[in-house]
Order: C-alpha cells, then structure tokens, then sequence
C-alpha cells in the first residue's frame, strides 16, 4: 500500500486509480480471476507493457492478487482482494454517472456488479 502522505481520503483513493487503466483492469476481473492473455484481449487499447506495470502496481498496493499455479504449461491469475472488491463497490456509482452523463451519448457502463 503506498505509504505518501494524502489531503484527504479522495485524494488516497484517486492516487490508487490514477492511470487511465487501473479502473477497467478492476472491472475486468471483479466478478472472476483471469489471465493475463484474457485481460489483454478483454480491455481494448491496452499494450502489454502498460497492463504488466499496472497489475504491478495493484499488486503492491493489495488491490490485486496474482496466483501462480504450479502446471506445464505455466498459470498465472490475476484476481480482487478484498480491498480491491470494496474499491470496486465505490467505483460502481461513478461507473453509472459516467454512463448516464458522457457527452457523446455511446458510453456505456463497465461490466461492474
């Protein structure tokens, strides 16, 4: 978990999510584990090295648990902690009002649950 100084609880909670990434990687796997070959083809616009760095730094901060499987050929799943899941709770309100207030009109809303 970083350990920096906040302003405020908005402030620490943004600094976790900065990035345009972070947010689409926790919607992707809120509801089950995937591979790092899934997410790469689940989120649009992602480049490999972006999606390595990202799931790095969730991991660090205990958003983001990695488990390793011990088979032929290797395993590897990414998947919420707990801290990651009540993230992903506080996030859903403001999935919808992005969904409801986009300019554009064809954004629709993550696959939060």
């Amino acid at each position: 978990m970083k350990t920096k100084s906040y302003v405020c609880g908005l402030d620490a909670a943004v600094d976790l999510i900065a990035g345009k990434w972070k947010v689409l990687i926790i919607a992707t796997i809120a509801d089950e584990s995937k591979r790092f070959g899934q997410l790469r083809r689940l989120i649009p616009g992602i480049s490999e090295k972006m999606l390595y760095q990202h799931l790095r730094e969730m991991e660090a901060d205990n958003l983001v648990r990695r488990e390793e499987f011990d088979e032929v050929p290797a395993r590897v799943e990414y998947s919420l902690t707990p801290l990651g899941h009540s993230l992903n709770a506080a996030l859903e309100p403001l999935n919808e009002w992005g969904a409801r207030n986009m300019a554009s009109g064809d954004a629709a809303a993550c696959g939060y649950h």
